[in-house]
């Protein structure tokens, strides 16, 4: 299975880290978000995507051209348009028939997840949050699948999110984007329409922590510190 990651973004809020790195290689304790995430990839995952953009230079350097025993191929989202332009931009490499998986290279995600998350043909993670306005907030069919998701809502229904991690397949580039009043395309409102076609199977997180701002990152360290197997 070949894995798409996100590594585009600029990670505003991470400054001043990130005036002169990659949010994805900010470190925790003595690596980058990257390698954690790419390191908790079970070994069904043999290809890597990356979607590179602000300062990805760097991240070409730190990879290579081929990454803890897999291959990477290198794409570059030149404007800053959202999660789903950046996986379109990636459509070409992606088998027709197959399932690939998808991650935001600046969240934590442990093993265990991945694992579960990459059994099913179409499926994503979810978390409980205590700020479900800051995500994509999941409402669910009464069969436990997804039914919907609404993006950074000003009155959440739940706190119910969608996490970093998607196992999708070409089917998604047929449905038309929509735009988010702060003029983003919004991977998640494009899978919110894709469910309402498709049977999409919802794996609850053993551990997933986004890092978003400096403090994220504090509380990074602290688990990788005291709890290292939540990422393995």
């Amino acid at each position: 299975m070949k894995a798409v990651i996100l590594a585009a973004g600029e990670g505003i809020r991470m400054r001043p880290l990130t005036l002169t790195r990659p949010k994805p290689l900010v470190l925790v304790d003595d690596k980058p978000l990257l390698h954690y995430l790419i390191s908790s990839f079970p070994e069904e995952i043999s290809e890597l995507i990356i979607v590179i953009g602000y300062l990805g230079d760097q991240i070409r350097d730190y990879c290579g051209s081929t990454f803890l025993g897999r291959p990477v191929t290198y794409i570059e989202q030149k404007q800053k348009t959202g999660t789903f332009d950046a996986l379109k931009l990636c459509e070409p490499y992606l088998e027709k028939n197959e399932s690939f998986a998808v991650f935001y290279a600046d969240d934590l995600i442990d093993g265990k997840t991945v694992k579960h998350l990459i059994k099913y043909p179409l499926s994503l993670v979810v978390a409980e949050v205590p700020d479900p306005w800051r995500f994509g907030v999941t409402t669910l069919r009464d069969d436990g699948k997804l039914k919907n998701i609404e993006e950074k809502p000003e009155h959440p229904t739940s706190n119910l999110i969608v996490t970093c991690a998607y196992v999708l397949t070409k089917e998604i580039f047929s449905y038309p984007p929509i735009q988010h009043p702060n003029g983003e395309y919004y991977l998640s409102s494009v899978i919110s329409e894709f469910a309402k076609d498709h049977d999409i199977e919802i794996i609850h997180t053993s551990f997933w922590l986004p890092v978003g701002t400096p403090e994220d990152l504090e509380l990074a360290r602290e688990v990788v510190k005291e709890h290292p197997e939540l990422l393995s």
